[in-house]
């Protein structure tokens, strides 16, 4: 019996191919705009570094000047000072720590068909790795020893080290960046976390959804040959040359990660801190008596606005086309099937029940939504895989929200379905009778 109303159905829906067609992209324009947007948005605001997001924090001292502070001002920086943060990583509180600042070096490849270019990276230490969960592909990170001595080693993105090497394993060759001959030590697999990962570490200030890093070299190396910070002017370019005058000097432009075993050690982090501000201003560093922060990564990426208002509207705007298009498909199935009133009491009057005529535009409908949803679904994974081309680093599909997924497609079907069913349920109160007196 299902098999002949379904095939009585899809008898039905090609009567008017263009009206069906219409209805079907129209659904299935709706569920692939809500999908994707929502995936999209559902990738950015999820848990960029699973398990351990509740366990790594910002810490943030205030060192601007305390001429027009007021109580409740903001920091003058979203980064420290490297002394604040080279205290920081001696200070051994937490588990691990570790201090970044984004760097920019000219590459000179040993081939010859590749010309000079610069490369984007993080200045960073060998903890970085490890309380990032970051994936090697070859080699790993450099030792405790490597960051005490400031060794010139180097870590190569994947997409980095194809580039100069192809698909050799590059580690243990040399290769000259920055001036400098580095050796490299590892090469970091694609990052299959959110993509926002790579931009809530020091290489953007703004909080920009970018690409990944390409290369990674130890902070001391770095410090030592006087790298300026990627994108802005020299740290020390108001100080006199030199290493030392570098150290001292009290440019904002370092980021501080710290590591805890546990969620619950924030209170202790947070005390430590408290106590590290009070001995910096008796030495008169810190000139603001201003609270000292402290950020898991969910708290720093709302304080960054890497999720920004302006992703939020985008899911509430594809939210409402999804909604505009499953109005616009209830008003032609509404249309369709309002005019088939006469269909209906001809087949009540030939001895068929409500029940079976319902059944066959239940089935009717249900195959309008079904197509419409599917290929709903299609339409939106070929979106996600366009996307996904055009980064590395995106993994939308593997990050799919499938509750939200399975709730837009019941939409789509739902919908379809009660649009057909009350002309349908309209019809059926009309006695059979005047249905055939006014054919």
């Amino acid at each position: 019996m299902f098999q002949y109303y379904f095939l009585l159905g899809v008898r039905s829906l090609r009567r008017n191919p263009a009206l069906t067609a219409l209805m079907v992209l129209t659904l299935a324009i709706g569920v692939a705009a809500s999908i994707a947007t929502l995936t999209i948005l559902h990738v950015m605001s999820g848990d960029p570094i699973p398990n351990k997001s509740s366990r790594l924090f910002v810490p943030l001292v205030d060192n601007g000047e305390a001429e027009n502070y007021k109580p409740g001002d903001e920091p003058n920086d979203r980064q420290m000072s490297y002394r604040d943060a080279v205290n920081l990583l001696n200070s051994k509180v937490g588990e691990r720590r570790t201090a970044i600042f984004g760097v920019g070096l000219p590459i000179e490849p040993d081939r010859k068909d590749i010309g000079a270019f610069t490369a984007r990276g993080l200045a960073t230490t060998g903890d970085f790795f490890n309380m990032f969960d970051s994936p090697f592909l070859h080699g790993q990170g450099w030792s405790p020893a490597d960051d005490k001595s400031g060794a010139d080693v180097i870590v190569l993105s994947r997409k980095l080290a194809e580039k100069l090497y192809g698909d050799a394993d590059p580690v243990g060759k040399r290769m000259l960046a920055g001036g400098f001959q580095y050796q490299i030590v590892g090469v970091l697999d694609t990052w299959t976390v959110v993509p926002r990962f790579h931009r809530i570490v020091g290489a953007s200030s703004d909080g920009a959804f970018a690409e990944e890093d390409e290369m990674f070299i130890p902070f001391t190396s770095a410090t030592r040959h006087e790298m300026q910070r990627n994108g802005s002017t020299s740290c020390y370019e108001d100080v006199a040359p030199g290493y030392q005058a570098f150290l001292d000097s009290e440019c904002t432009w370092i980021q501080s990660w710290i590591e805890t075993r546990s969620a619950s050690d924030r209170a202790e982090l947070q005390s430590f801190l408290d106590s590290y501000a009070i001995e910096q201003r008796k030495l008169g560093r810190l000139k603001r008596a201003a609270p000292n922060k402290l950020y898991d990564v969910r708290e720093w990426l709302d304080y960054m606005k890497v999720v920004g208002n302006d992703n939020k509207l985008s899911a509430w705007l594809a939210f409402g086309f999804l909604v505009l298009c499953l109005v616009n498909t209830i008003g032609l199935l509404l249309a369709k099937f309002s005019v088939r009133a006469p269909e209906v009491g001809i087949r009540r009057a030939l001895g068929a029940s409500r029940r079976e005529i319902f059944t066959q535009f239940l089935i009717e409908t249900t195959v309008v939504g079904l197509v419409g949803g599917a290929l709903g679904l299609l339409l939106a994974f070929g979106a996600l895989a366009l996307i996904a081309m055009q980064s590395s680093a995106l993994t939308l599909v593997a990050h799919m929200d499938w509750v939200m997924l399975l709730t837009t497609f019941a939409m789509a079907v739902m919908s379809a379905v009660l649009a057909g069913l009350l002309p349908t349920w309209r019809a059926c109160q009309v006695t059979p009778a005047l249905q055939l007196k006014s054919q």
